[in-house]
């Protein structure tokens, strides 16, 4: 028998606050990718791990923030644990090899494309691994041809976020980046859940006249993540180059001795501690004349 699905029982609440919990969690894990960027080795791979888990936190969040407000009639619904926190985990791993991509090989059109591939491909993942996570009297399926879509969709914009946040400096193109992002998670996640359809085993017979069980407990799963993605924007916001950007004083006419990584354009390098500039560029600046008396 076939399972009537509300995917919207809060009405525009749901897909709201999941959609502003994506962006939170795309904006601070893409900034977070730019600022690895341009900063020393040494803590290269602690901005883009904490990146990597702002993003995964915040596509969990969104997830399972708009499936609070999924039921099907006359039915009720709980989940498995395991399966859902797996579905963080993997999240936060898919993301992160894709992050870790970017920001160690630059900004290239091998390097993005290869990152957002595979950052696109987490954010499916988890979406579907947390629907497997789903227990009800019932058996979901999905549409193939909308699985596909859904994921194309999540590639590409991952693919677009990540190149405006590395290619494209300063905090509005961020902001617009992590919109990217938001939508990318949003539109995957109700593009899978247009793909499905529930199917209800032959002695669960539904009360039509009774709604489907609203996953309330889904609330205090949330908790963790979204205290991480508060300590995440704490830490953005005491460091001032995150938000500003690049500052003013990198010169894209310096030689690439100084050790700027391949694909990064020379204005999004900062230069590094006890290196100095290209010696031709002093001589190339008038000099005042020596005093009387000195050579």
């Amino acid at each position: 028998m076939q399972g009537t699905i509300d995917g919207f029982s809060y009405g525009a609440v749901t897909p709201v606050v999941a959609f502003l919990m994506a962006c939170l969690g795309a904006a601070l894990g893409l900034r977070c990718t730019n600022r690895s960027l341009r900063t020393e080795q040494s803590f290269k791979a602690g901005w883009l791990a904490l990146g990597a888990t702002s993003i995964g936190s915040g596509i969990w969040t969104m997830h399972f923030i708009a499936m609070t407000g999924f039921s099907v009639e006359g039915v009720t619904i709980t989940y498995d644990k395991p399966i859902t926190f797996a579905s963080l985990a993997v999240a936060v791993g898919m993301v992160g090899v894709g992050i870790f991509v970017v920001g160690y090989r630059g900004a290239t059109a091998m390097a993005l494309v290869t990152g957002g591939t595979i950052t696109g491909l987490g954010i499916a993942t988890m979406h579907y691994l947390g629907m497997a996570g789903i227990r009800l009297d019932g058996q979901l399926e999905y549409d193939t041809f909308t699985v596909v879509l859904s994921v194309v969709i999540a590639v590409v914009a991952a693919t677009t976020a990540l190149w405006a946040a590395v290619a494209v400096n300063g905090f509005l193109p961020g902001l617009g980046a992590s919109v990217v992002m938001g939508v990318a998670v949003s539109g995957m996640h109700y593009t899978g859940m247009a793909a499905l359809s529930v199917h209800l085993h032959p002695g669960a017979i539904p009360d039509t006249g009774t709604a489907g069980t609203v996953n309330a407990p889904l609330v205090p799963l949330l908790i963790g993540p979204g205290c991480f993605l508060v300590l995440a924007a704490v830490v953005v916001m005491f460091d001032p180059l995150m938000v500003m950007g690049t500052p003013d004083w990198n010169d894209p006419g310096l030689a690439d001795g100084i050790g700027r990584p391949a694909g990064i354009p020379a204005q999004r390098q900062v230069p590094s501690f006890g290196t100095h500039a290209d010696p031709a560029s002093f001589h190339s600046r008038p000099r005042d004349p020596a005093p009387p008396g000195e050579w």
